[in-house]
């Protein structure tokens, strides 16, 4: 593997409206600006409008050292928003703006001539809620596939933007897949794993029902569980002062996906996973 692996975020971007003002946020946006923090190249594609929160977006990114060449410009849509507030015990809950431009992703030749160069695609649920963009996403983990490249499927269940079949199909396309525990209920009922499963279990046969390469699954503080070929491993948490969780998850696998891109065994790979997470508590927001 090069020095500096080159990765693809693909989805959705969204300004994430807090109490108290607006950050840029969204998994893929958040996933892109840790992981070209933690040493890669990182490419975003998405969609923006042409309103003054995607510029701003546009000068974020690149100040985090994401290339947006990648990016499109929907002029007749706007910029991808979601309101944010927390419950008493400080876990974010959102409501997300419908229509936005990210739902109405192209297939460009600029896309696929960048894909030669790619060592990892990364994407989510979330951003396949429109059929556009979903096609497209398809297409390129398609070509990721016939190339053999790493596919990171990060789930990020926001209701009413998914269905069991997008679950059932998108890890059928990755290799590596993340979730957190309150969504393994959930992708184990479409996935047809068998029911009340421990979550070694649980992750163990997803693992080995889809041919996945690793699963990893986030607990919160009580740490994570990673499952290779190598077994199935538990990290503690680290203990942190949060200030909020809001991209600790996409912190996790930004780490996890250049650990392994570098090489690192899964259980190294998932202590600093889980290390990088915990240091993402301690500031507002999910960028690094």
């Amino acid at each position: 593997m090069k020095a500096r692996p080159s990765i693809l975020s693909c989805g959705e971007v969204l300004w994430d409206l807090f109490p108290d003002h607006p950050r840029l946020g969204g998994a893929p946006a958040n996933f892109a600006c840790h992981a070209s923090a933690l040493g890669g190249s990182v490419f975003f594609l998405t969609g923006l409008g042409t309103d003054d929160r995607a510029g701003e977006a546009i000068r974020i990114l690149e100040s985090h050292g994401v290339s947006t060449r990648l990016i499109q410009t929907i002029p007749e849509k706007t910029t991808g928003a979601v309101d944010v507030s927390f419950d008493a015990s400080g876990q974010p809950r959102y409501r997300i703006h419908e229509d936005s431009a990210w739902d109405h992703l192209a297939w460009t030749r600029d896309l696929e001539s960048q894909l030669g160069g790619m060592d990892a695609i990364y994407f989510g649920t979330l951003g396949q809620r429109s059929e556009p963009s979903r096609q497209v996403i398809r297409a390129v983990l398609e070509r990721a596939r016939g190339s053999g490249l790493m596919r990171v499927l990060d789930i990020n269940l926001r209701a009413p933007f998914y269905t069991p079949a997008i679950l059932r199909e998108s890890v059928s396309l990755a290799t590596h897949v993340k979730l957190n525990d309150e969504e393994l209920p959930v992708v184990a009922a479409a996935c047809g794993l068998q029911e009340r499963l421990e979550p070694r279990e649980a992750i163990m046969q997803l693992r080995e029902a889809f041919k996945l390469r690793v699963v990893a699954l986030t607990m919160g503080a009580a740490g994570a569980w990673v499952s290779s070929d190598q077994g199935t491993l538990r990290q503690p948490g680290f203990p942190a002062e949060v200030v909020d969780t809001v991209g600790a998850g996409d912190a996790f696998t930004a780490s996890l996906t250049l650990g392994l891109l570098a090489g690192t065994e899964p259980g190294p790979a998932l202590h600093d996973a889980c290390q990088t997470a915990s240091k993402a508590c301690t500031h507002a927001g999910g960028l690094p």
